[in-house]
């Protein structure tokens, strides 16, 4: 099955891990921005493995 949209740009994720960081909530920039709750808390996740 397709994916309905493309990928997210490496940048757009780096953004909303740094809005997250900086105390916003993965729900209220749900709300704002298009991506999931999910997919930001699990973007955020991934930086901090990447970051060590």
């Amino acid at each position: 099955m397709p994916r309905s949209r493309p990928p997210y740009p490496p940048e757009f994720r780096r953004q909303m891990v740094e809005l997250v960081r900086s105390g916003r909530t993965p729900e209220e920039l749900a709300r704002e921005f298009e991506p999931s709750a999910q997919a930001i808390r699990n973007w955020v996740r991934q930086a901090d493995v990447d970051e060590g």
